[in-house]
């Protein structure tokens, strides 16, 4: 049972949020910021997981509408490698976990694309709109972290710190993110699991400028005042998830998940006319669902 639990423990935090922002910055720095998956899955066996729901998540980063959207995750372990999807964005964990109470170290890829006001139909802001579409920005790099297993509650809650960082490299935003995070779960019973998460981000000027900056072009077509974005950290992000079994327990069978984060923005971006005049620094996202494990 503990080698199970551990092993699926990444996917309930994950998962209720099914993909948390797949049409906004399909990153973890998003607005309404979802629990980064941590994706070390201790060996014993291949596992695969999926889920399907619906969340409300921004229109664009720093809209005061949201928007019903479709979402899904897949996560797996196959011949040691762990892998978990979130929103457009694959994390691997390339190192394996051990049995028990016990430390774990995280290492691996990061790869995903960045959607944020690539459609103007998901902005439903029409100053935003006037600015003009973004570029899809393709997303790449890696991230680190350490967790351990048996910390408050049982030998089966896990306390994990990461970071990642990634750059597009798509010419979108031709900038980087950094994203600390602080994620802690546990199972309440062999049918129901808890946790919550507290992360950051902090992202280079280029990002500032492509997202939240406008420029004189951009203020005669929107009436929104010209605006230099510098970088800096762009918000945290607050978030809590559940997920109960329906049949069999944590370890297998079909499940219900849910979640909801909050985010805010802060500095520079908190201040930019598009969040502002034209949204809200305060972003809440939310999602439930279905999941099964294999």
């Amino acid at each position: 049972m503990r080698t199970s639990i551990r092993r699926l423990a990444p996917f309930f935090g994950a998962a209720c949020f099914l993909a948390a922002t797949p049409a906004i910055a399909q990153n973890s720095d998003a607005p309404g910021q979802s629990p980064r998956p941590q994706p070390e899955i201790v060996t014993g066996g291949d596992t695969v997981s999926v889920a399907v729901g619906l969340a409300t998540i921004p229109g664009y980063e720093g809209s005061d509408k949201n928007r019903l959207i479709p979402a899904g995750l897949v996560r797996g372990s196959i011949s040691g490698i762990n892998f978990i999807t979130r929103g457009a964005q694959i994390f691997v964990d390339v190192v394996p976990g051990g049995n028990g109470p016990t430390w774990d170290f995280q290492l691996g890829p990061v790869a995903g694309l960045n959607f944020d006001r690539t459609s103007l139909k998901q902005i439903n802001e029409p100053r935003v709109e006037a600015l003009g579409k973004r570029k899809t920005a393709i997303e790449l790099g890696g991230y680190i972290g350490i967790g351990k297993t048996g910390v408050i509650t049982s030998d089966y809650d896990k306390l994990s710190v990461s970071v990642s960082y990634v750059r597009d490299v798509n010419k979108a935003h031709k900038s980087y993110i950094i994203t600390p995070e602080l994620d802690y779960g546990t199972p309440l019973s062999t049918k129901a699991y808890v946790g919550l998460s507290v992360s950051a981000s902090y992202v280079g000027s280029e990002y500032a400028t492509t997202y939240f900056s406008v420029d004189t072009a951009g203020s005669l077509a929107s009436t929104l005042p010209t605006y230099n974005a510098g970088k800096g950290w762009k918000n945290y992000a607050l978030s809590g998830y559940a997920t109960y079994s329906l049949t069999g327990n944590l370890t297998h069978g079909l499940s219900i998940l849910g979640g909801v984060s909050y985010s805010r923005l802060l500095g520079d971006f908190a201040q930019s006319p598009i969040v502002r005049i034209a949204g809200n620094r305060n972003q809440l996202l939310a999602a439930i669902g279905l999941g099964y494990t294999f």
